[in-house]
């Protein structure tokens, strides 16, 4: 039996939700969002669901007090008329998100929230490192999905600049869920091999840094196309879910404290029931390394500016 609550019913927190349902990843699902209406509509639209799928699930609105016994919260509230302000910016957000963690972060804490808790808020690193210390919980069970999703846009460019399928992609983005991630291409392998090797053995020819600049804009593309994103996002939040619920302890680039750069950021670690079960130490160039410690303190200056507005 698995209980997951959603904080937020956006575009991002029903997608995901359905995807809950559709995979049949949890016994119950509650979801809490200020907006009655809005999340009375979409329990009833995930009730209908029930009929057509293998499997059931209790789909409810709640509160806080409904999160105790839940094996799995995620952070998904966000507010897309902000990130119009600014739209290449996840700060955009930041704003309001502050001022929702605030606000449910004692909540979740009094409710006696024992589990795990995902972030997918924007700007995410710096949420999931505002909900740490906020609500004192380990900092195991505090993550996000991080360069999870920046990862699978690397994966998506790169396959398709080779005409492969993605999943013959593997490697990572890292750092901030943001404008200041890279591709960190001594990762990557391409059909099992390391891409620079490929390179440099065939006559492909590949643009890393045109790669590197899609991975990063992916988000932008979809968000200015439709006015928002959903269906990436909740498919990477829908994998670490599972991870979690399967104590699978698979690997995943995801948003942790990266204890060498005192920062939350998108580095990849084994993922169980308890969350981070352990931190990998990836081999990366001095020119990554460099680029790791910029992103982390960018995200340690505006997590700062944040901890000193904070209530």
């Amino acid at each position: 039996m698995t209980k997951i609550g959603i904080l937020g019913s956006g575009h991002v927190g029903s997608t995901l939700a359905q995807q809950i349902v559709t995979l049949g990843l949890a016994s119950e699902l509650v979801l809490i969002d200020p907006k009655a209406d809005k999340v009375a509509a979409d329990v009833m639209d995930l009730q209908d669901m029930q009929a057509n799928l293998a499997s059931h699930t209790r789909v409810f609105a709640g509160g806080y007090a409904d999160l105790k016994d839940a094996d799995i919260v995620v952070s998904a509230f966000g507010n897309i008329a902000e990130a119009w302000k600014t739209p290449t910016d996840r700060f955009a957000e930041l704003p309001f998100t502050k001022k929702y963690v605030e606000e449910s972060a004692p909540q979740l804490k009094a409710s006696g929230f024992h589990g795990v808790l995902v972030v997918i808020s924007n700007p995410c690193d710096v949420i999931a490192s505002l909900f740490q210390r906020l609500t004192g919980f380990d900092r195991n069970r505090v993550l996000g999905t991080g360069t999870l999703l920046d990862s699978s846009r690397m994966k998506r460019a790169t396959a398709a600049a080779l005409d492969i399928d993605p999943r013959s992609v593997d490697g990572y983005s890292l750092g901030e869920h943001g404008n200041s991630q890279f591709v960190a291409w001594s990762t990557v392998r391409v059909l099992g091999r390391p891409i620079q090797e490929l390179l440099a053995e065939s006559k492909t020819q590949l643009d890393l840094d045109q790669i590197d600049h899609d991975a990063k804009m992916g988000g932008h593309t979809v968000f200015f196309g439709k006015r928002y994103t959903n269906f990436g996002i909740a498919a990477a939040a829908s994998r670490l879910l599972k991870a979690i619920i399967e104590d699978a302890h698979e690997e995943l680039p995801v948003s942790n404290y990266y204890a060498p750069l005192d920062s939350y950021l998108g580095y990849p670690a084994i993922i169980g029931k308890q969350g981070i079960v352990k931190q990998l130490a990836l081999a990366l160039t001095d020119e990554e390394k460099e680029k790791l410690e910029r992103s982390a303190d960018f995200i340690k200056d505006k997590t700062a500016q944040v901890l000193g507005s904070t209530r």
